[in-house]
């Protein structure tokens, strides 16, 4: 009991380094994104009171939460009051203060008895409190930072048709990193228009292996040259843009120089969703004398195995195999889906093994398209009808 009172005690400053070491990224995380939205014209009011209660006072991101309570409240003409309920390991008391500093930055009087009167009927006359007009935009060309993330939905491409836009911070040293290794692991997928944004400006995948530093390029005409001059007027089907923050807007800028595609997607939010929405555009590109079925597939979990369905088909984890690894079965109901063959005649069959269960998702997502684009053969049609 002695020594694990002491290792404990030996442990606390390393905990306690760790824990003001998270708090820290956390805070600066919060600040980033609330920047970043403030930047593109996604805040609000309040979200600029957060930003003016850090570079004004120094507070961290709690006390710049509760100074923005109060700059909004007197902003608005709410009565002053101070928020409760809000977890927190601030001292109240500094809590407090940073709401009454937050509070009387933003008009507020708390010895004018006329003070919250005063304030609601100026705020009911303020402009930019009233309901903005219903403003009908048509854009012809989305711009990129609009696009929606991938998803199963849209119909696979060809990879000849697919166009992917990468930055030099893709090409990582580690292969689960390596965007451009995963793109080029894909079979067929050489086919595809490959961009990577260098510190030169925009370079196809062959020459730009090399960079290993993303700077946006200072001159915009020359980047957008260079974008046109490696697209060369080409029609695609399938556009995925996994650029973020400048990179993004320096696309943005530049936007009437990309195709209009049938499906428009890019990556977003962390580098593993964005890794994740890389996989999913992936599986959905066509290799020559290959199809694939679309629509989207519904995964569920029967403890302890895995399934998942389009249309009229099932795939189900079953366990392990006769031999090493797992099997997957496609079932139709309740029988097993015999009797379909791939467009050039292959029989395909309805038990799959997979090496690992960190390949069950893939393969039974491979397989379920596999046998949804299959053509059922006439010497089995019978049966399965009867």
């Amino acid at each position: 009991m002695a020594r694990g009172r002491a290792r404990i005690a030996a442990m606390r400053p390393v905990n306690d380094a760790i824990a003001r070491a998270a708090a820290a990224e956390r805070e600066a995380t919060n600040f980033a994104f609330t920047d970043d939205a403030v930047r593109h014209g996604r805040g609000d009011d309040r979200d600029i009171a957060i930003l003016r209660g850090r570079e004004a006072h120094g507070y961290g991101w709690d006390l710049a939460n509760r100074y923005a309570d109060g700059w909004y409240a007197a902003h608005v003409g709410w009565p002053h009051h101070y928020p409760d309920g809000i977890p927190s390991t601030t001292p109240l008391a500094e809590r407090h203060a940073a709401y009454d500093r937050g509070f009387t930055d933003g008009g507020g009087d708390r010895t004018d008895l006329f003070d919250a009167a005063r304030r609601a009927f100026t705020a009911d006359m303020r402009s930019d409190n009233l309901p903005p007009p219903t403003v009908i935009t048509v854009t012809g060309r989305p711009l990129p930072s609009s696009w929606p993330k991938p998803s199963d939905h849209p119909r696979p491409a060809r990879w000849s048709r697919r166009l992917l836009i990468l930055p030099a911070e893709a090409v990582d040293t580690d292969p689960a990193w390596d965007f451009l290794a995963l793109t080029q692991a894909r079979c067929g997928a050489e086919a595809a228009t490959i961009v990577i944004l260098t510190p030169a400006g925009f370079a196809d995948a062959a020459r730009a292996v090399r960079e290993q530093h993303n700077t946006i390029p200072a001159d915009t005409a020359h980047a957008q040259a260079q974008l046109s001059a490696l697209l060369q007027n080409r029609e695609y089907d399938d556009v995925l843009v996994a650029l973020q923050g400048r990179d993004l807007d320096l696309l943005d800028s530049i936007a009437n120089v990309l195709p209009l595609a049938r499906t428009m997607e890019r990556t977003r939010n962390s580098r593993l969703q964005q890794r994740g929405h890389l996989r999913t555009w992936l599986d959905r590109g066509l290799a020559e004398g290959q199809t694939l079925a679309q629509g989207h597939i519904r995964w569920g979990k029967a403890i302890p195995f895995l399934h998942a369905s389009l249309g009229e088909f099932t795939a189900r984890h079953v366990g392990a195999s006769s031999g090493k690894g797992h099997l997957i079965r496609i079932t139709i109901g309740d029988a097993l889906a015999h009797g379909f063959a791939a467009p050039d005649g292959t029989r395909l069959s309805p038990e799959t093994p997979v090496s690992s269960k960190a390949k069950l998702r893939p393969a039974m997502a491979a397989a379920l398209r596999a046998f949804a684009a299959a053509t059922p053969l006439m010497a089995t049609a019978p049966l399965l009808a009867a």
